[in-house]
């Protein structure tokens, strides 16, 4: 399983929930999370069929950047 990492622009719990019917659709449910403490506002994407540029895609749709972070 591959995880995928990238840092947002999400700032809080309501954009978490306006985000997550379309990332459960990405992803799938359970696939992904938000570390909002951490300084870079964190998401994981533990899935080996999402391309990192669907992500980034999503997340700009809604009004949100979003960058891979590499390892």
């Amino acid at each position: 399983m591959e995880v995928l990492v990238f840092k947002t622009s999400v700032v809080d719990q309501l954009s978490v929930r306006t985000l997550k019917p379309e990332l459960d659709r990405l992803a799938g449910r359970g696939k992904w999370n938000f570390d909002l403490s951490d300084c870079d506002n964190i998401l994981r994407i533990a899935s080996e069929k999402v391309h990192p540029e669907k992500a980034i895609q999503l997340l700009d749709y809604f009004g949100f950047a979003c960058a891979e972070l590499e390892d």
